[in-house]
Parts: structure tokens; C-alpha cells; sequence
């Protein structure tokens, strides 16, 4: 090999090193650094709805019904991406684990600060139609990292300034990502008209692809109203990070 081949070898070889390096540390910063950087965000982001609440006046005296009122307290949609409006209680997913819900469902402001998003134009908590929100699997947090842990019968604790929404998941599926119907207030048939207070749940499936959607449903069993205790369905992690 002439001495102009070994030096173009050489220099090739040591582009292919430091591509390597580079991607290596692409991958390290990807599936560990955003979850470090996350993790911050996401205390912050439920201390700062959590603070909103501390501010409200506490609604229904303090009674806590055993099932869902004719008409329980609805917040109105915020009108701008990146606002906290509630924080979503995940019992399956571990004692006191909690996480925000911003409005909107773009990477930034919100999904990638590891909080979950609201898909706009779906049902506010305790409202008629379907509550959609999506938040990452993997990376920026992973909110939604367990989410194929979920069952039929686990709670979903919605806080929001007025109470506690109690979800129940009713089942899961998956979908390809252009089956939006599934955040339709009535999940899987867009033209019909909702009659019940639903929740839906979506995360990229599987791990580390967006190829399709993992996808959990829930239905509104009870609203236990801010002062009085929370409901039995978070037990003593309420409060947690």
C-alpha cells in the first residue's frame, strides 16, 4: 500500500472513530441525559399547578360523594400550550408517583419537559367526551414509560383545582399512529355523540419507535372535591414525587 493509501486509510479510520464517538454520546444523551434534565422539570411543573390549587377555594364544603355527581365541576380549556392545569396520579405506577398536565401536545413547551400533554379540543377533566393525553415512553422522563402495566381496573387520579377525578381503565389497544379516532370523545366512532367521561392515554409502541401507538382508556368513576381527603385510590402516596 502506497503511503498516500495508508494516510487516506488512516484519516478514514479516524473519521469513522470519531463518528462513533459522536453517536455514542447521541445515544448516552438521548436515553439518559433527557431523563436526568426532565426529571427537574417535572417537579417543577407539578409544584407550579400544585400551587394554583393551594391558591383556589375549596369547592363542595368538603363532602366527598362515592360516585360521579349529575354534573361535576369542569375547568375550562387554557388557551395557551404550555399552561398546567392539572396533575395526573398514577397509582400502578408506583407509590406518590405524579406528573403534570400542560395544554397542548407539541415537543416543546411540553412533551419533552416530561410532563403529559393535552390533546386540544378533547373533554377537560370530569367533562363529557374523552380527557386525551399523550406523553413520552421513553426519554425526557418517560411519564408514560409503564404504561403497557396498566389493567383493567387501575385507577387514573386526575387533580385539578376543584378535586380528584378517579379514572378507571377499562382496556388498551394498538394503533397505528393515523387512528386519531381513538381521542374522539367516543373512542373508535368520531360521528358519535359522547355520553360518558372518558379518559385516553397514548405513548409511542414499541419502546424506543413511533411506528405505532399504545393506547389506554378509562372511564370516570368518582370526584371527591378539594377539602376534604383525597380518595382512597391514592393512598398514602398523595403528594409524593
Amino acid at each position: 500500500m502506497s503511503g498516500r493509501l495508508r494516510a487516506g486509510a488512516g484519516a478514514l479510520g479516524e473519521l469513522m472513530v470519531t463518528a462513533g464517538v459522536l453517536v455514542l454520546l447521541f445515544v448516552v444523551w438521548q436515553l439518559w441525559w433527557t431523563d436526568v434534565a426532565a426529571a427537574d422539570d417535572q417537579r417543577a411543573a407539578v409544584a407550579s399547578v400544585q400551587q394554583t390549587f393551594d391558591a383556589a377555594p375549596p369547592a363542595g364544603g368538603g363532602a366527598v360523594p362515592a360516585v360521579v355527581p349529575a354534573e361535576p365541576p369542569v375547568l375550562a380549556e387554557p388557551g395557551q400550550d404550555g399552561e398546567g392545569f392539572a396533575v395526573v396520579h398514577v397509582p400502578r405506577f408506583g407509590e406518590g408517583w405524579q406528573v403534570a398536565a400542560e395544554q397542548g401536545v407539541g415537543l416543546r413547551p411540553v412533551l419533552n419537559d416530561g410532563v403529559l400533554g393535552h390533546y386540544p379540543g378533547t373533554a377537560m377533566p370530569g367533562g363529557v367526551g374523552n380527557l386525551a393525553l399523550a406523553g413520552h415512553r421513553t426519554t425526557y422522563g418517560a411519564p408514560l414509560g409503564q404504561i403497557a402495566e396498566l389493567v383493567p381496573g387501575d385507577p387514573v387520579v386526575v387533580e385539578t383545582a376543584d378535586g380528584w377525578y378517579v379514572y378507571l381503565v377499562s382496556g388498551s389497544e394498538v394503533v397505528t399512529p393515523d387512528r386519531v379516532d381513538v381521542i374522539a370523545p367516543v373512542p373508535g366512532d368520531p360521528d358519535a355523540a359522547p355520553t360518558e367521561r372518558m379518559i385516553t392515554l397514548t405513548a409511542c409502541h414499541p419502546r424506543f419507535s413511533a411506528r405505532q401507538r399504545y393506547v389506554v382508556h378509562g372511564v370516570l368513576d368518582s370526584f371527591s372535591p378539594r377539602g376534604g381527603p383525597p380518595p382512597a385510590e391514592l393512598g398514602t402516596g398523595v403528594g409524593g414525587v
